[in-house]
């Protein structure tokens, strides 16, 4: 199985960004334990802040993964162009949290994601990214 693991802004700065909501974990390190954990699994990575270059990848992506695992921060509240890029293409998505987004403030209430992902993982700090491959590893 090959999942693609895209991150949206600020998401680089994990590991000294809030580290109260966020932990103290770089990305890097996330990476390296999946990796370790799911040795069956292959991981690509893609991180930025940028909205066009995650709806490229996103585009990029499609039918070269078996599953995409998609953690597009702020921009989850804002971008319908990302929620229509998830839309349009046909590799199923999980949208992946680290915090309780339904715990902050009202504006991180929306997503114009999840309605076209195949589920949702959030609240569950760091462990959110392996509670979505498992999602993953159920549905094969």
């Amino acid at each position: 199985m090959k999942l693609s693991i895209i991150n949206g802004p600020n998401l680089n700065l994990l590991g000294s960004r809030e580290p109260d909501i966020y932990g103290r974990n770089t990305f890097e390190d996330v990476l390296k334990n999946l990796k370790k954990e799911f040795p069956n699994v292959e991981f690509d990575y893609f991180q930025s802040n940028i909205e066009g270059e995650l709806i490229n990848f996103l585009h990029n992506t499609d039918k070269t993964s078996d599953g995409i695992i998609l953690n597009a921060g702020a921009y989850t509240h804002t971008s319908v162009a990302l929620g229509d890029a998830v839309k349009g293409i046909g590799t199923p998505v999980v949208e992946v949290h680290i915090s309780n987004i339904f715990s902050r403030e009202d504006f991180r209430h929306v997503s114009y994601i999840s309605p076209y992902c195949m589920g949702s993982v959030i609240g569950f700090g760091i462990d959110s990214y392996r509670l979505a491959v498992t999602a993953f590893l159920l549905k094969k």
